[in-house]
């Protein structure tokens, strides 16, 4: 018993060893390719390289489908109610597109914080699947839609094969995607994947609410009728709420208040417009309730918040909460 105790504790030192040299190649990786930046895409399609060498928030974001794989520090996701708090040791999966604000709890110049994010192409995740064994992994719909899973040797040494890449952009267009597979694998087949595989699958729930969840994307500022919604995703209304809310954890009129909310901060940052256009750009009527409900999402009425966000932040915004309120261009590809 003590022998195999003993070899346990042996290999959970070796594979953290590993596990930190890993991170630290990423690390070198990424402060090489983004210098002064705090962000920046790579010549790999859908990836994305930050660092931040202070903490920050709150700052919105909206995710859509993607893994982020922590390489240094620690982040804090809030979406509806509920808060995710995460280091290195976990990462995120987004399946569906949702509105959140996050804040990076551990950053310093000595040890700034760095992630990567990788977009999924729910297409390439279906094609994956029909090669799988479609029972491994399933999930259940009552799953959030964000969710932490824990980092494996097998999915750190896929990811960083994919940062390498950076540096060689010659080799990427033939070996991008091997990787990129390889990681969807191993999502997928993690104790978390069965999130993605219900956002992929046609015909299950959440790939219904997630129809209906493109749709209040991409007609946010229009009045809403959640028997249209069910309609869309093809369920009763009583069933649609109920999986609308376990998917994002907010109810429909919520989903759409924080789309709104978050595109009314990006007008204001970065278009520089005034609180009352912001508001009615994106639907609000009353002024009075869009500075009570801005003020409960982001702790401070609008002209407060906008004037507390610095420079750096700004460049943050350009990219953080993407333009949203019209047909999609179509997200970026892991292919």
């Amino acid at each position: 018993m003590s022998e195999k105790m003993s070899n346990q504790t042996w290999n959970k030192d070796v594979n953290g060893a590993l596990l930190e040299a890993i991170r630290e190649r990423m690390a070198q990786v990424i402060t090489r390719h983004l210098g002064q930046r705090p962000s920046s895409d790579t010549c790999i399609s859908g990836l994305s390289v930050h660092r931040q060498t202070s903490p920050f928030g709150p700052k919105s974001y909206f995710f859509e489908p993607s893994f982020t794989f922590t390489v240094r520090g620690m982040k804090r996701v809030v979406l509806g109610d509920e808060t995710y708090a995460y280091d290195q040791s976990h990462f995120l999966l987004t399946a569906v597109n949702l509105p959140t604000v996050m804040q990076v709890l551990q950053a310093s110049d000595e040890h700034p914080y760095m992630c990567i994010m990788q977009k999924i192409d729910l297409e390439l995740a279906r094609s994956l699947m029909t090669e799988m064994d479609t029972h491994r992994g399933e999930g259940s719909a009552e799953d959030a839609g964000l969710v932490l899973g824990p980092v494996t040797m097998p999915l750190a040494a896929a990811t960083m094969n994919l940062v390498d890449l950076i540096e060689t952009p010659q080799d990427a267009p033939f070996l991008a995607q091997s990787i990129q597979r390889e990681i969807l694998f191993r999502l997928l087949t993690s104790p978390v994947g069965g999130r993605l595989r219900q956002a992929v699958q046609v015909g299950t729930r959440t790939n219904g609410i997630s129809k209906a969840i493109r749709w209040i994307r991409d007609h946010f500022v229009e009045p809403l009728r959640v028997q249209d919604l069910a309609e869309i995703a093809r369920m009763g209304e009583s069933t649609f709420h109920h999986h609308f809310r376990a998917l994002t954890t907010m109810s429909p009129l919520q989903y759409q208040k924080q789309l709104r909310l978050h595109e009314a901060r990006r007008l204001m940052i970065n278009d520089r417009m005034d609180a009352s256009l912001a508001a009615h750009r994106v639907g609000y009527e009353s002024a009075t309730q869009f500075n009570r409900e801005y003020r409960r999402l982001f702790g401070a009425p609008p002209k407060r918040d906008i004037r507390s966000i610095t420079f750096s932040d700004r460049e943050f915004f350009d990219e953080g909460f993407p333009v949203i309120g019209g047909p999609q261009s179509g997200s970026a590809t892991l292919q």
